[in-house]
């Protein structure tokens, strides 16, 4: 690959490759590479050049193309400070663009909240005061310090049950098809 892409491809590699159930020595066999260095590429230790890069393609049943774009975005580390303004009131992402973690404070006084359901896992976790979590038929009360785990696929509605409630809301962001390992 051009050493000007700064995509990590080998993660998107292994979710292709496991996706299809496939092992690496199938891949390698179909290929016409070697296990190690598949291997190396999925775990980001080696970088395969564009011809490479277009036989693991084929041997997935892809192209070179939908591996790049399906690719992980260079290693960040980016600050959001406190004092940056909320996008919306009482609303706070705390990670900015589109990654695979999709995080946002929720503070304010108790108010009514729709119906969500989302594509995969998501954790509430209240750090002052506490709300009130409808999910699967039961009603739950989370005070200062709870967590709520939602797998995929849950409907629920949550709401702040007292004045300066805050929540943490981390979840696998909607545009990643989450995958078990």
């Amino acid at each position: 690959m051009d050493d000007k892409e700064n995509v990590r491809v080998g993660a998107a590699i292994r979710r292709r490759r496991r996706g299809l159930s496939l092992t690496l020595a199938v891949v390698a066999g179909r290929s016409g590479l070697s296990v190690p260095f598949l291997s190396q590429v999925e775990n980001e230790r080696a970088r395969p050049s564009r011809a490479s890069l277009e036989r693991v393609a084929d041997a997935l049943g892809t192209t070179a193309v939908e591996l790049l774009c399906a690719a992980d975005a260079q290693r960040t580390v980016e600050v959001v400070r406190a004092d940056h303004s909320a996008e919306a009131p009482g609303i706070r992402r705390l990670v900015k663009g589109r990654h695979q973690l999709h995080a946002l404070e929720f503070s304010g006084d108790p108010n009514e909240s729709g119906e969500f359901q989302h594509r995969n896992d998501e954790l509430l976790y209240v750090t002052e005061g506490a709300v009130e979590v409808e999910a699967e038929g039961r009603a739950y009360r989370l005070g200062r310090g709870d967590t709520l785990f939602l797998s995929g696929g849950v409907r629920h509605r949550w709401r702040a049950a007292v004045a300066d409630t805050r929540v943490l809301v981390v979840a696998v962001a909607e545009h990643i098809k989450a995958e078990s390992e």
